[in-house]
């Protein structure tokens, strides 16, 4: 068998955390292929080593002295270096990077040194060879990732590697400079790796026991989630669920590879297994909770609308004209209701309502701002009659009002509007009549 192992960067933000590490890859001779981050936060007031990155490259790109800034950072890792008693110097790449920075290499190039260096203290560390992501993950011109031509090289590398570091985060472009995914993309790179040697299975470790049902900042100890889908993942992660990074999930999915969430402050933990289908029943009729404040609503009402043909696509053009994405599209005979993030619409609502009168033509339209949506994901709704009543039988219970109320066919999911104000209690209520109350 062959594991890949991923540690986030809460899990290496120390060399107390590095040897937490070691100790769970030693554990496992499976575990032959490991993912580092850059090291987090040490403590709630810490700065995370990629953010520390950003500001110094920022100071650097603005022709100021960045040296006192770059030093705080080569501290952090001549911190944990001696705490792991390792004879390793970063001198020269430390100089490296200095000479990028003046060379103004880019916010990709500087993000990206956390990632580099502790893969190099990582690989020193487990004594395993070091690989870097530059030489083997790539993305076209466009700064698209390229599946294909990264799975061909990567996939004969470390054919020939027993065991190997490969940090996460970047890859680069054709001309060879550097390009990041998005923030948590040490995820990404995890799954890609596990996908290159055909893992048997794919570890994401971090500072949590697996995914919980519900937000912890909401519901006080909610209770955790042993085994998801792919799919229900994809629905929670939208809708704001931490944990792991959602682009994470393609690369794995397609080659059948589960994913276990684990906790590197607790190994003994069994996590969330994610997987692409299961025979196994959810412990409850839902999965999970999760939801996002700041939208509004666009109501939009014309007598007839259902039989003018092509209403839909202008309504939706007036949106797209104006650079605005939309979430969700309940309708009715006569009403059409758009919602979008406010912060987005806020600053064009005038002149997307000007593209509405002037290509849909409709009797009227109104706008609800501070509004929240909420996911409720289970496959396990699909056997389970009444699922939206009890949803609605418990914000009513509560005094919430459901602005809107939408499920998809598969129904694998419900997405509840309310407002701002009452997101926070449609939570506890829908939690407590599916999980504490089951009844």
């Amino acid at each position: 068998m062959r594991k890949v192992v991923k540690f986030g960067g809460s899990s290496l933000a120390s060399a107390e955390q590095f040897k937490k590490a070691k100790e769970i890859i030693c554990a496992d001779s499976e575990r032959k292929f490991v993912v580092p981050s850059a090291p987090g936060k040490r403590n709630a007031k810490d700065t995370k080593v990629t953010d520390m990155l950003y500001a110094c490259y920022e100071t650097a790109e603005k022709g100021e002295d960045f040296k006192p800034q770059l030093k705080a950072i080569k501290a952090r890792y001549e911190e944990i270096i001696s705490g792991l008693s390792l004879t390793l110097s970063l001198d020269s790449e430390f100089k490296t990077i200095e000479g990028n920075f003046k060379k103004k290499a880019g916010r990709d190039y500087a993000a990206s040194r956390g990632e580099y260096l502790n893969g190099i203290i990582m690989a020193h560390y487990l004594k395993y060879t070091f690989v870097d992501p530059a030489e083997v993950i790539f993305f076209d011109e466009d700064g698209e990732f390229d599946a294909d031509k990264t799975n061909a090289v990567l996939s004969e590398r470390l054919e020939k590697t027993e065991r190997a570091v490969i940090p996460g985060f970047y890859g680069s472009l054709p001309d060879g400079t550097v390009h990041t995914f998005s923030r948590g993309g040490s995820d990404v790179t995890g799954s890609i790796v596990a996908k290159a040697v055909k893992a048997d299975v794919y570890e994401n470790w971090t500072d949590v026991s697996g995914f919980l049902i519900a937000d912890p900042r909401i519901i006080e100890n909610p209770e955790g989630i042993e085994t998801i889908t792919y799919r229900e993942l994809r629905e929670l992660s939208y809708m704001g669920a931490g944990v792991f990074h959602e682009d994470a999930i393609f690369p794995v999915r397609k080659e059948g590879i589960p994913i276990n969430i684990r906790n590197t402050n607790a190994p003994e933990d069994n996590g969330t297994w994610i997987v692409g289908s299961t025979c196994q029943k959810s412990k409850y009729v839902i999965t999970g909770i999760a939801g996002k404040k700041g939208f509004c609503a666009i109501n939009i009402e014309k007598d007839m609308m259902n039989a003018e043909i092509g209403f839909g696509r202008k309504v939706l053009q007036a949106f797209e004209d104006n650079g605005i994405s939309f979430e969700h599209v309940p309708s009715g005979i006569d009403t059409m209701t758009i919602f979008v993030h406010q912060d987005e619409f806020i600053h064009k609502e005038q002149k997307v309502v000007g593209s509405l009168h002037r290509l849909a033509n409709p009797d009227s339209i109104d706008i609800e701002s501070d509004l929240a949506l909420i996911a409720v994901v289970g496959r396990g709704m699909r056997a389970t009659r009444g699922t939206a009543g009890r949803i609605f039988s418990a914000l009513a219970h509560v005094n919430v009002n459901v602005k809107m109320i939408d499920q998809g066919s598969s129904e694998l999911n419900i997405i509840i509007g309310v407002a701002n104000n009452d997101f926070e209690t449609a939570i506890k209520a829908i939690y407590d009549i599916f999980v504490v109350s089951q009844l």
